[in-house]
């Protein structure tokens, strides 16, 4: 407590004075925003849905055409929202600086780049401020599953390469950084045995890689760590995760549903279903044709940013389908008054396995492939366990010579040689959600011990 005081008080904002950066000022104002009352929330929510739809209408030139619609839509700024077209990725890789604010200052802004989980990889531009607000949501969340600053955490992830301020965050916040590359049994059974008794309270990460770390500690036999909580993001946790990742850690599981590109749009905390964080995000549900689903409906998400005006994300699809809680089903008791998201439908995302039990997320692929732009979309299969087929569409100034990189990096951070089978084609099919499927595993289910 006395340390996670001094951090709050201290240290963290030395560290925004020093970086330029409003982090623990953002963490204050949404800690408020919070407890706002139900009626306050939908009023924020809509001050800053208009704020930056009239931003966007007068600042981007991707939307200097549709001023018209302030006429039509007669002051109500959810209709003129609905009149704007919804734009992917693909759109603003196409041309970024159509949607930014100050085109001429984009290599002032931090770049932001999805994990191209989708198989197509985006990019997206902030000030420092904006990522203060993204980074400050996501503590909240971590918050909501009972983190405090300085709390020992250990982290999964794909950053190997901490650099030094992340190394500095690492270390001040009392975090353990686990590459969720490979995930070979050996490694995770020596990262769990680090932290046996050390007194970390809390487990982050891709929700396919806990899962991994769990059933290794299971199968070793790595049973007496007691953890407060286990904060999942990045991918799907399915049932079978979250039940695995109670049972081997004795904690409650809490999942977050956010994107890089700066969208911190649902947590879940003393329910089943997630809270919305309206007044940073406007969700819609829609269908394949774009029209808007009932509650309690599956549907197409499409978001708005209500905090990102450098480069605004106006009816942003996403590709994940998800459904709204109806408000009929919203409990009498819920200790926040933010709208309700029922279920992340998202997409299984498979894992790939190697003979000598090796796992690789989809995370793992798409920390690689980020890396390598002569590629522009691929896609994982493995129908057997002795070796994976990657099919690829190639980009600009690809060459053979690309594939013997990419085996090079797999078998690299694998640390093993592990058969691929290089296919290029001219598509990638999509799943139900209109997303490619980046990996497409026909193994039995057994082989993942579910």
């Amino acid at each position: 407590m006395v340390y996670s005081l001094f951090l709050e008080r201290v240290l963290l904002p030395v560290g925004d004075w020093l970086l330029g950066t409003r982090y623990v000022a953002a963490l204050r104002e949404w800690r408020a925003i919070q407890h706002l009352t139900e009626e306050e929330l939908n009023a924020l929510q809509r001050q800053k849905l208009r704020r930056v739809i009239l931003h966007a209408l007068n600042n981007v030139a991707r939307y200097r055409g549709f001023h018209n619609l302030l006429e039509s839509g007669e002051g109500d700024i959810e209709k003129v929202l609905k009149a704007l077209p919804i734009v992917t990725k693909s759109e603003i890789n196409s041309n970024p600086k159509d949607f930014l604010w100050h085109p001429e200052k984009i290599h002032e802004l931090i770049c932001e780049k999805s994990s191209g989980s989708s198989g197509v990889q985006g990019a997206v531009y902030m000030s420092k401020r904006e990522q203060s607000n993204v980074m400050a949501i996501q503590t909240l969340f971590w918050e909501w599953a009972g983190y405090r600053l300085g709390m020992k955490m250990v982290q999964t992830g794909m950053t190997l390469n901490r650099g030094w301020k992340k190394s500095l965050k690492d270390f001040f916040l009392r975090v353990k950084y686990w590459s969720a590359f490979g995930l070979a049994p050996g490694e995770v059974r020596n990262n769990l045995e680090k932290v046996r008794g050390k007194g970390y309270r809390t487990l982050g990460g891709y929700a396919s890689s806990l899962y991994v770390v769990a059933k290794t500690a299971c199968e070793n036999q790595v049973m007496d760590i007691h953890l407060d909580s286990v904060v999942s993001w990045g991918d799907k946790l399915f049932p079978h995760y979250r039940a695995e990742l109670a049972k081997v850690f004795h904690a409650k599981v809490y999942d977050t549903y956010g994107t890089t590109e700066g969208f911190m749009m649902a947590a879940q905390k003393d329910l089943d279903s997630y809270y919305i964080m309206s007044p940073h995000v406007y969700l819609e549900f829609l269908t394949a044709s774009g029209e808007p689903v009932r509650d309690g409906e599956i549907g197409h998400i499409v978001v708005t940013s209500l905090d990102a005006f450098e480069m605004p994300l106006i009816r942003f699809y996403l590709g994940d389908l998800g459904i709204r809680l109806p408000r009929s089903e919203y409990p009498p008791k819920r200790d926040l008054q933010f709208p309700l998201l029922k279920q992340i439908i998202g997409r299984d995302t498979d894992i790939v396995m190697t003979p000598s039990g090796k796992s690789m997320i989809v995370h793992f692929f798409t920390a690689i492939f980020e890396h390598i732009p002569e590629i522009r979309q691929f896609r994982v299969v493995q129908e057997n366990i002795s070796a994976m087929r990657i099919e690829f569409i190639p980009g600009i100034d690809f060459t053979p010579s690309v594939l013997v990189q990419v085996k090079e990096k797999i078998d690299h951070h694998l640390g093993e040689n592990f058969p691929i089978e290089f296919c290029e084609v001219s598509s990638i099919p999509a799943t139900p959600s209109g997303k490619p499927q980046i990996v497409l595993s026909k193994l039995d289910k057994s082989l993942y011990g579910n």
